[in-house]
């Protein structure tokens, strides 16, 4: 007998923009979506005191009257890493925390990357920003880049050309490591490692030779029971300055024989991680003067700024994949029922260091409101108000400051390139240098 009651799935850190795009999967008339934890706690405090955010998360499924039937999560470190400790306890469908930790510590990944497909891994190293000598004990020739061994959003990620920028870069990461480093070794000790894994704990670093001289992209993809697929790619494509994301594109334009070499190593990286009953993605460069595959890195979620973008052009956003997998459904995924055959997210940025610099002329809802009926189907998330200093945001990074995201579909490429400029023209941002 087919178990038709309505089915109870708690979303870490759920918020309404996200809400929306869960409530417009197939089906969703069967599901009730619980928050757990707010979007604050889990994805934008300035400090995660994880063991107090772990005992309210359990505290709320304790008190849950019905049953509980899925919890999922969409938002990169700690959300990842959590809900691995979370469905263990609550004997809820997903993948290990071990198998995650093998993709998302990026040491550990990389060691296990480059005994599965070494040509396709830059050389890399472990460094310890603390040790006095950690400039000198680097061996990697310039230039390199520097991050966390887990972080989210390129935060604390440098990019060295030189010795005063490593310099630089250390001084840095001590100063804002703690803010990782902290739930990480909360979230490691929950798990059985190696010695030379735990030892890497939170407040390490991995230095790594650049692979971004090529075209990026992202394939998304589940494992469910033991078996590995993959449904979509975007482009991800770069801004000026080489480092900062400027917009997504879905589908790919990658020649055919590109995504399916991509899709042949993820889907050994994925099996050697043991990673079982979860979404993933996985971020690929194309060198394609070398006609080579670098692999970037890989995540044990689906990337939430790709959602809107499926949704545009699949009709349905593949946080249905992400439902599926949790509740042990095969997802019947890419849908192939949308109305634009293109799909962008643009992240329209300000490059160079411009913190006393401050925002004018924000056009207020109502005034966004006109501006997305102008172009049909697209969405306006602005990062900044009126009067911001850039230097308060929180969507930046080490080289730009991201303005807004703006989601848009259309019925070519150039359509999509066309309708944004223009889009963006009227939103109208305006800067002032304060002194």
């Amino acid at each position: 007998m087919s178990d038709t009651r309505q089915k109870n799935i708690f979303v870490v850190g759920l918020e309404p923009f996200n809400l929306r795009l869960l409530q417009g999967v197939r089906n969703a008339e069967g599901y009730t979506f619980h928050a757990l934890l707010s979007y604050v706690e889990i994805a934008a405090s300035s400090r995660f005191d994880l063991e107090a955010l772990l005992d309210k998360a359990r505290r709320i499924l304790r008190g849950f009257p019905g049953e509980i039937d899925a919890i999922v999560g969409y938002w990169d470190f700690p959300t990842v890493l959590t809900m691995p400790i979370l469905r263990r306890e609550f004997r809820l469908r997903g993948p290990s925390l071990k198998s995650v930790l093998r993709l998302e510590h990026k040491y550990w990944a990389r060691l296990r990357q480059h005994a599965v497909v070494p040509n396709e891994v830059p050389r890399f190293e472990l460094v310890d920003p603390f040790d006095p000598d950690a400039a000198e004990k680097i061996e990697l020739a310039y230039s390199f880049w520097i991050k966390p061994i887990k972080a989210h959003s390129s935060l604390l990620g440098f990019r060295i050309a030189q010795r005063s920028d490593l310099d630089h870069a250390l001084a840095e990461i001590r100063r804002g490591i703690y803010r990782f480093a902290e739930p990480m070794d909360v979230i490691m000790g929950y798990a059985d490692l190696p010695p030379e894994i735990r030892a890497a704990d939170g407040a390490h670093c991995i230095a790594e030779e650049i692979i971004s001289d090529g075209r990026q992209c992202t394939l998304e993809g589940y494992v469910l029971e033991g078996e590995i697929e993959v449904y979509g790619i975007v482009d991800s494509i770069r801004g000026s300055n080489r480092s900062s994301l400027e917009r997504y594109e879905y589908p790919s334009a990658l020649p055919r024989e590109v995504q399916a070499r991509m899709i042949a190593s993820a889907k050994l990286v994925i099996a050697d991680a043991g990673l079982d009953d979860s979404p993933f993605n996985v971020e690929f460069f194309y060198h394609a003067a070398r006609d080579a595959i670098s692999l970037l890195e890989v995540n044990a979620r689906i990337s939430k700024s790709h959602s809107p973008l499926f949704d545009k052009v699949e009709g349905v956003p593949h946080k249905e994949v992400m439902l599926d997998v949790a509740l042990g459904k095969r997802p019947d995924y890419p849908a192939r029922r949308g109305r634009y055959r293109y799909a962008a997210k643009f992240m329209p940025r300000l490059y160079g260091r411009h913190d006393n610099w401050r925002v004018r002329n924000v056009p207020d809802t109502a005034r966004r409101a006109e501006i997305e009926a102008a172009f049909p189907g697209s969405e306006i998330m602005l990062h900044v108000t009126d009067n911001m200093r850039l230097g308060d945001m929180k969507h930046r990074d080490q080289y730009s400051y991201e303005l807004a995201a703006v989601f848009m579909g259309a019925q070519s490429r150039r359509a999509l390139r066309r309708d944004f400029a223009a889009l963006w023209e009227a939103i109208g941002l305006v800067f002032e240098e304060v002194e």
